[in-house]
């Protein structure tokens, strides 16, 4: 089956819109789109990954009214891993720390694997993301 779509969108269940907003500009360089809410925050919260590829925030609640009440992964239970894949391990380095600078939690440090050079942070609601070259 063939789809024909303009755009697929990763949604993530969050907790603290304002929180979320910032870590993702701060953390990530996101640039978030769409039309802005009295909170001054977009709703719903997305940002562009890249071509037409978004990343949107739904609040727990709502989150579990899209998913029929299905339970989501507690904070420290992870259902999937989110990767970014850079030039250089100076490029891990500097998105990791600012990450973590940003109030990212330190997963796993920069180190070498059989895999390339990985970091791992997790975002404010515990999703992970990985850095790797």
């Amino acid at each position: 089956m063939t789809f024909t779509t303009s755009t697929y969108t990763l949604c993530l269940p969050i907790h603290d819109r304002p929180t979320s907003f910032e870590f993702y500009q701060a953390a990530l360089g996101l640039e978030p789109v769409g039309e802005v809410a009295d909170d001054g925050i977009p709703e719903p919260l997305q940002f562009v990954l890249g071509d037409g590829v978004n990343l949107m925030f739904i609040p727990t609640g709502g989150f579990g009214w899209v998913t029929a009440g299905r339970e989501t992964a507690a904070k420290d239970v992870s259902e999937c891993l989110l990767s970014i894949t850079l030039s250089t391990q100076a490029e891990v380095d500097a998105a990791f720390k600012r990450a973590v600078d940003s109030g990212a939690e330190a997963v796993t440090p920069p180190t070498q694997q059989p895999w390339g050079y990985t970091a791992t942070f997790a975002d404010p609601d515990g999703h992970l993301w990985s850095l790797v070259s």
